[in-house]
């Protein structure tokens, strides 16, 4: 009997254990263009709800997250892209017009639904043309579950994206990069720090009411902190074009996560960050309380025609707009890669988050990164082939077996590695365009060796920040030079690689990555720079192709699905 009676009251407990359970997030947006100042140059600009960037996303690991989108920008069709979010099970969602999905025409809403499963610092942005640097961007924050300990303390959490900004709309770049002659964008006007910079409106003639810099729109971005208090500062770069280096007056951070993955910690004066990368350090308030710091940001890898932007970190209680008494501290050297190569080997896996790679691949690809010439247009390529996207996306093509739509022909899955010289310009300049896929094995382990090389300008090899859809990818080595497939992958580090889901290309060099084909779907990988992936470098894996579910009906609308879906 009190065997009984113990077990009653055992499973009376049980039952009122409070036991958290995974919500459903959700969000209406409208997406609109509207008159703003970011760097106090008045221009159209992308936002949400009346707001660029837009607003963060928070969630814990294991919600779900919808997000109604309303497309009202009246003449421009639309697409978003969440990303770091493998969407596995909704490949759908992922938001890559032409890949996963047709794009939302203007009037139409469309609903985004998706699972976070794991804790980290994501993003997201347009993936419509180069809509992204039209102010289309914004964070998301992932909790991790409940009683679950991180490997680093903190007081509070803070976000900040970095972005550089063009004066020139999407429209009149495009139109460049698709002329005879070529007209490329050049160097952006400004550098924003969430969305705040500061253009010299005395450089143009420009009148007060085109740019204006007593305009409250682009005072200095400022992070106030509580003197002896530690913060995470989530930092993330959406730029259009450039490599950046982060820094904060008198503080070093101390780096401990990378793409939503705990990093063996480790202390920078400086960071180096790419288009699409995401990282949390750790700083202590642990400078003289009665004055405000300079936060600044330079592009590094080109050459410096942008003024630095400007943020404020604010202690407590000093006013948030009071200027710090000092000079702005100056960026590393633009031209010095042997820093920002070091940071990128210095990212490791935190030992108690090791996840350790297959120690073999089944397939390795490698990719020669070339700027090119095709009918006297200027692309940029893989293998020698220039990226072109179908009417009908691949997602729906491949489930629903329309082999017309794109190119069957399986692309290049290397180059002549013995005779092309990556330091010169080359001999033969000439590409072809191309909608050919990469068809993966289910389940395969997958290694693509990223190669750089020589532009068509002489003495030059550009930073190509590569980001792949759907998947994180193990990041197994750098290295200068031309890759040797006999030598080099013997230095690969299999013990404890960070795996992320974007990762730099360093000039004249190449970077090695290992990933399992194992989520079902159709997959981007492209150089996350606008104008270079506007310009043909990228690709597309596909994989697991018949496990994808029963697609929605909202992705269509386009290409043959024209008539099929929204109304």
């Amino acid at each position: 009997m009190l065997l009984k009676l113990l077990a009653l009251c055992l499973f009376t407990f049980l039952i009122y254990i409070p036991i958290a359970e995974a919500r459903i997030r959700h969000y209406k947006w409208e997406v609109k263009y509207e008159y703003k100042s970011p760097d106090c140059y008045k221009k159209l600009v992308t936002t949400i709800n009346g707001k660029s960037p837009g607003p963060t996303i928070l969630a814990q690991e294991g919600d779900t997250v919808i997000v109604e989108v309303t497309n009202k920008l009246l003449l421009e069709n639309l697409a978003i892209h969440w990303h770091g979010i493998r969407q596995i099970g909704t490949p759908w969602s992922d938001g890559t017009e032409g890949v996963t999905q047709c794009p939302v025409v203007p009037g139409d809403t469309f609903k985004y639904e998706f699972k976070v499963d794991r804790a980290g610092t994501y993003l997201y942005h347009a993936h419509y043309g180069m809509q992204r640097e039209s102010g289309l961007y914004g964070s998301i924050r992932v909790s991790v579950p409940d009683n679950f300990t991180e490997p680093f303390a903190y007081d509070y959490d803070r976000s900040i994206i970095l972005t550089d900004w063009f004066h020139k709309s999407t429209y009149e770049q495009a139109t460049g990069l698709s002329s005879i002659p070529f007209v490329w964008v050049g160097e952006p006007q400004s550098l924003l720090i969430q969305g705040k910079g500061k253009f010299n409106c005395s450089s143009a003639s420009l009148t007060a009411d085109t740019c204006n810099t007593s305009n409250p729109e682009c005072s200095p971005y400022a992070i106030t902190i509580i003197p002896g208090k530690t913060y995470r500062l989530r930092v993330a770069s959406l730029t259009a074009l450039s490599a950046l280096s982060f820094q904060i007056e008198g503080h070093n951070m101390t780096v401990v996560e990378a793409d939503g993955h705990y990093v063996e910690p480790f202390v920078v004066k400086n960071l180096f960050i790419y288009s699409g990368e995401t990282y949390s350090v750790l700083i202590k308030a642990d400078q003289d309380p009665s004055r405000n710091y300079w936060m600044t940001t330079n592009v590094v890898g080109r050459p410096p025609n942008t003024t630095q932007g400007l943020g404020f970190l604010n202690y407590y209680p000093n006013h948030p707009r009071r200027s710090p008494p000092t000079v702005p501290p100056t960026g590393p050297i633009w031209n010095h890669t042997a820093p920002r190569l070091a940071q990128s080997l210095a990212i490791k896996a935190h030992h108690d988050f090791i996840v350790t790679p297959p120690t073999t691949s089944d397939r390795a690809i490698v990719f020669l990164n070339t700027q090119n010439r095709i009918n006297g247009y200027v692309h940029w390529s893989v293998n020698n082939v220039s990226f072109t996207l179908p009417n009908t996306p691949y997602l729906i093509a491949l489930k629903n077996k329309l082999h017309h739509v794109f190119n069957q022909t399986s692309p290049p899955e290397g180059y002549d590695s013995v005779n092309y010289d990556i330091y010169n310009v080359s001999k033969n300049p000439n590409a072809t365009t191309s909608n050919a896929i990469y068809r993966l094995g289910f389940n395969t382990t997958v290694d693509i060796i990223l190669q750089n090389a020589n532009t068509m300008t002489v003495n030059n090899s550009e930073t190509h920040p590569w980001h792949l859809h759907g998947h994180d990818f193990w990041v197994l080595g750098y290295g200068d030079g031309k890759f040797d497939m006999n030598k080099d992958p013997k230095k690969y580090n299999l013990v404890n690689p960070i795996r992320k889901n974007t990762v730099p290309l360093h000039p004249y060099g190449w970077t090695a990555l290992r990933f399992k084909a194992d989520n079902p779907g159709a997959w981007l990988f492209h150089c996350h720079i606008e104008a270079h992936f506007y310009m043909g470098m990228g690709v597309v894996f596909e994989e697991g192709i018949d496990k994808v579910g029963k697609l929605p009906s909202s992705i269509m609308g386009c290409g043959e699905t024209r008539g099929v879906g929204r109304p």
